[in-house]
């Protein structure tokens, strides 16, 4: 019961950093317009748009990487609460995912593309052994 709660921790978290991404896409997209306000056809389409707000896109492009590789998370997680296989191990490796994926978040806002390139490698390399470790307890169990 304890590392059933205990995975719980770590998926908050990467709540909380995808809504701490969404406020600061927020509070650089209200900051860029106060800065240059669009004209009406800035905003006419999602070409117009986005140029428009192309000074301010890091956030944005962050905030939808947070919903491509992390959706593998977050359909793990309800996995391993139904099937009680939510380990020490798996509890350890979601929380070096959510801390992996915020310096991603970090290095990516500020536009550091090295340090960002390698925080997306590792992401993946702990999510791919979060899977993996849930099929072999999967097979484990089956016998």
């Amino acid at each position: 019961m304890m590392m059933t709660r205990a995975i719980l921790w770590p998926t908050f978290a990467m709540v909380a950093l995808i809504f701490l991404v969404s406020l600061t896409l927020m509070q650089a997209r209200i900051g860029h317009i106060r800065r240059q306000r669009p004209r009406i056809d800035d905003l006419v389409d999602g070409d117009a748009m986005r140029a428009c707000f192309r000074p301010v896109e890091r956030p944005a492009a962050n905030l939808a990487n947070l919903f491509e590789m992390p959706v593998l998370y977050f359909a793990l997680v309800p996995l391993l609460l139904s099937t009680g296989l939510a380990t020490l191990s798996q509890v350890t490796l979601a929380w070096a995912y959510v801390a992996l994926r915020a310096a991603h978040s970090i290095a990516h806002v500020a536009g550091r593309v090295r340090p960002r390139f390698a925080l997306f490698l590792a992401s993946h390399a702990v999510l791919a052994a979060m899977w993996v470790g849930f099929a072999m307890d999967i097979g484990f169990s089956a016998r």
